[in-house]
């Protein structure tokens, strides 16, 4: 059984078991966290999506909160002399997927 599931401005395909990182949560070290955005769920071949999700969660436990690789961001105007040079790290929470409920 698999769920495609909407946090943080994207979309991740999850199964009970796995860990990914998302967008940073609230919450702290071992807490539960409902998703409730389930976009498609799919199961023993069969697919489901759209209004029939109602109710659907997936409920994850925040294992981790960490900040992502830096990045480097550079602009530049030709001829002027004018550079700028930043940088970002953002965010992370790892989440374990629990189970899917509907």
């Amino acid at each position: 059984m698999y769920a495609v599931i909407a946090t943080g401005g994207k979309q991740y395909r999850v199964q009970p078991g796995q860990e990914l990182d998302v967008e940073r949560l609230d919450g702290d070290v071992g807490d539960e966290v409902e998703l409730t955005a389930v976009l498609l769920v799919g199961e023993d071949g069969a697919v489901t999506a759209g209004p029939a999700l109602a109710g659907q969660t997936v409920s994850a436990t925040i294992t981790d909160h960490h900040r992502g690789e830096k990045i480097r961001v550079f602009t530049y105007k030709n001829k002027s002399r004018q550079h700028k040079r930043r940088g970002h790290r953002q965010h992370h929470t790892r989440i374990r997927i629990d189970q899917l409920t509907r």
